[in-house]
Order: C-alpha cells, then structure tokens, then sequence
C-alpha cells in the first residue's frame, strides 16, 4: 500500500505546476473518520486547497478544479480521496 500524501507534498507540486500567487492546502481527514474513502489514520486522505493562481484567469470553475485535479493526479492514485477546492484569480 501507498503511503497517504501529506499537506506538504501537494502544496509543493500546487506551487510548481500552476505557481499560485497564494495557496493554502490543509489537511481535514480528521473530520471525514468513518467516511467512504477515510484511510482511518485521520491523515492524507481529504484536503482543502485554497488557491489563487494566474492560469485560473478566463477559465470557468470546473476548468479550474480540472487544473487542481490534473496537477494531484498521482497523489489521488496514491490515496487522496476528496478535495475540497477554492479557486481564484488574482485581484488586479
């Protein structure tokens, strides 16, 4: 079995791939135990992504959730069950 991801490690790649002006990503599986895709750890497995990056900008909301999820991809593959996503553009 795959280790689960770490907050950490998603924020990493989130900051690589679409290089966010600001990015949040916290781990809340403590809040899903007992829950369809819980790993019982209480870690790695549902997250909150709070970001805001240039390459949102003309793309509607579920382009930008595309984006989030086609950049966590393999994370998904590895055990991370559910993402809960804020995504915006930067103020001008």
């Amino acid at each position: 079995m795959n280790q689960a991801p770490t907050a950490a490690q998603l924020q990493q790649r989130l900051q690589q791939v679409l290089q966010p002006s600001q990015l949040e990503v916290i781990d809340e599986s403590h809040q899903h135990h007992g829950h369809a895709g819980a790993n019982g750890t209480g870690f790695g497995s549902h997250f909150r992504v709070r970001i805001t990056a240039g390459a949102f900008a003309g793309k509607s909301a579920v382009a930008r959730h595309r984006l989030v999820y086609d950049a966590l991809q393999d994370f998904m593959d590895q055990g991370l069950h559910a993402l809960a996503i804020e995504a915006q553009t930067p103020k001008v």
